[in-house]
């Protein structure tokens, strides 16, 4: 695990100044893992109140270029539609901690399974597939005009979405790839050829919407969905169509995020938003998100062998993962042919 050292009195007197208290810090640990940006625990206590909270900073690097605003203003656009954490404050130059970052408050009794894990939840997988897929649907069909994301992040055109989202992640792939992706390349020129329907509203989209950035209670119940860092606002079937990719399946062909099939799953979604889902651009969404998905592996091989981190996920996803990304991607090439 690499990153820079944050020591408590460096919380403490940001909270200190911020709440106009004296405030100690206690347990302060890293938590392993986070491609974007460092993540720490720790417990505030001014005087008899104890909180506990969840900082969120800035690295020198990161694999997905991302800002700390832009998963705070979603962290505050999502509450009451989605369960998520409070956000607590946020600090764009750094201030006392040097980088910029963002503090919530930290959800603590329940568990986030690895996306290798087998059959993770259990007896409690369709009741916490209609929870998961159901808050989904709810995001989509949320108001977006007046909510902080919409006030930090332009809207795309209905009919623009869909391309402005393909030429960012062309683009990782361009910068990142240390050799050619034929099969990559193949899936860009069948997705510019034949551009999906527009999208039907314009939506807070999460951008990393699995089972691995969700905590649950271990008995059906949803807990919060974390890791807003790639939040944008698009059409909601990028999330869909990124939660209903076989890489997320755990092991269980056609299962969507190990809990309940596709098909319940695209149920579930079209009640909660109220929008219903177009098998031509469901199909296009599928294919871009596995583009996406092999986007985000490159970038990790990079950050691996040329970026100075050595954190093993990252080795794991630019060479496993990618090859069963690019798996998926010729499956769903010679499907459509």
């Amino acid at each position: 695990m690499t990153g820079t050292p944050l020591h408590p009195d460096q919380v403490a007197a940001y909270l200190s100044r911020l709440w106009d208290t004296p405030v100690a810090i206690e347990a302060l640990a890293r938590i392993p893992g986070g491609a974007s940006r460092e993540t720490w625990r720790f417990d505030a206590v001014a005087g008899d109140t104890r909180h506990q909270l969840i900082l969120r900073r800035d690295p020198g690097g990161s694999l997905i270029d991302t800002e700390s605003e832009t998963e705070f203003r979603a962290y505050e656009s999502a509450q009451g539609v989605v369960p998520v954490p409070r956000a607590v404050a946020l600090e764009r130059d750094g201030a006392e901690l040097e980088r910029p970052f963002f503090i919530m408050e930290r959800v603590e009794g329940g568990e986030v399974c690895s996306p290798f894990a087998r059959a993770p939840f259990g007896d409690h997988a369709a009741a916490l597939g209609t929870a998961f897929f159901g808050a989904l649907g709810r995001l989509a069909a949320a108001p977006v005009a007046g909510t902080p994301l919409a006030g930090h992040l332009p809207a795309p055109a209905p009919d623009e979405a869909w391309r402005i989202a393909l030429d960012y992640w062309e683009t990782v792939i361009d910068d990142d790839a240390d050799a050619p992706i034929p099969v990559v390349r193949a899936a860009i020129r069948r997705l510019r050829a034949a551009p999906p329907p527009p999208a039907q509203r314009v939506a807070i989209v999460h951008g990393d919407y699995r089972s691995g950035n969700m905590m649950h209670d271990g008995a059906g119940r949803m807990l919060a969905m974390f890791d807003w860092e790639m939040a944008h606002l698009g059409d909601p079937l990028e999330d869909l169509g990124w939660a209903l990719d076989p890489i997320w399946d755990h092991f269980d062909p056609g299962s969507a995020c190990g809990m309940v099939s596709r098909d319940d799953a695209l149920a579930i979604w079209q009640r909660a938003s109220g929008l219903t889902v177009d098998p031509q651009a469901m199909r296009w969404w599928a294919l871009f998100n596995s583009v996406k998905g092999r986007a985000i592996w490159t970038s990790a091989w990079r950050e691996f062998v040329d970026g100075g981190r050595t954190d093993p996920v990252l080795g794991l996803s630019g060479w496993y993962v990618a090859r069963r990304q690019d798996a998926i991607i010729a499956a769903q090439l010679e499907a459509a042919a």
